[in-house]
């Protein structure tokens, strides 16, 4: 897998809209792709993801877990991302992701993102303004379906 197409690749993901061709490389060199089959878990509860993911076929659930009942806060498809706790020193996640269906993925590896970000501060400041956004979102989304669950209306 060159360069070449794994550019592409990021350049075509609504994540990456708006970076610049530099910033665009520096994240190719430390992505790659990955495949996840149907029902496969991506990442557990309670442990801090090791690598950022920009979703780019099929999807994922984003679900809350608990000993008892597993709830799906959202499903993730094409152009969306997951895993923004591997920005995060320490900083284990509350959520699962599960696959919902073969789903193909560009992994950026959390560490070598965090050192990319480190040596190019413009670079950081795109990627974690991305992230918060989505963030946001997922508050937004957990908020929701909770509300749903307490027959609360939005």
């Amino acid at each position: 897998m060159g360069h070449n197409t794994l550019e592409q690749k990021i350049r075509r993901h609504i994540f990456a809209a708006g970076l610049s061709e530099q910033h665009i490389a520096s994240l190719a060199v430390v992505a790659r792709e990955v495949t996840f089959d149907e029902d496969e878990v991506v990442l557990v509860d309670g442990q801090r993801s090791k690598a950022f993911f920009l979703v780019t076929a099929g999807s994922v659930a984003v679900e809350l877990r608990t000993p008892h009942l597993a709830v799906a806060v959202q499903a993730l498809g094409p152009g969306q991302v997951f895993g923004w706790s591997a920005l995060l020193e320490n900083q284990d996640t509350l959520f699962q992701v599960r696959a919902r269906e073969r789903t193909s993925a560009l992994r950026l590896d959390g560490p070598e993102l965090q050192a990319a970000c480190k040596a190019d501060p413009s670079l950081a400041a795109e990627f974690l303004q991305r992230t918060l956004y989505v963030v946001a979102g997922r508050v937004k989304a957990t908020e929701i379906r909770f509300a749903e669950m307490c027959g609360v209306k939005v």
